[in-house]
């Protein structure tokens, strides 16, 4: 987790830096619409991403406190991944964007 000293002093550029790739966007917007989802779900339902990307960017997430991640004493072993409290907290942000680009691709 990063800490205060090494974010932008910027509000919205510390967003971007946490969140603002397309690859956490869409881990997250799984999260946000899913509650909880393992990693073959996440690499199901996001085309295009690799086994590496997915597992750097769950990391990335979970380093910086915005999902966690439960992992079971099973065999074979199960992990299951869903947002923080902090986390949660970023629903209004998807939820926005989400309005915004069916209105954007309604208005083409």
């Amino acid at each position: 987790m990063l800490t205060r000293e090494e974010l932008p002093e910027c509000p919205v550029a510390t967003t971007v830096q946490l969140i603002g790739n397309k690859w956490k966007l869409l881990i997250i917007r799984n999260l946000v619409y899913n509650e909880k989802q393992r990693f073959t779900d996440f690499a199901k339902s996001i085309p295009g991403i690799s086994k590496k990307v997915l597992t750097d960017n769950l990391r990335s997430l979970e380093e910086d406190g915005i999902i966690d991640r439960e992992a079971f004493a099973e065999v074979p072993p199960r992990v299951e991944y869903s947002l923080s409290s902090i986390g949660k907290s970023l629903k209004p942000i998807l939820d926005a964007m989400l309005d915004w680009g069916t209105d954007y691709k309604n208005n083409l």
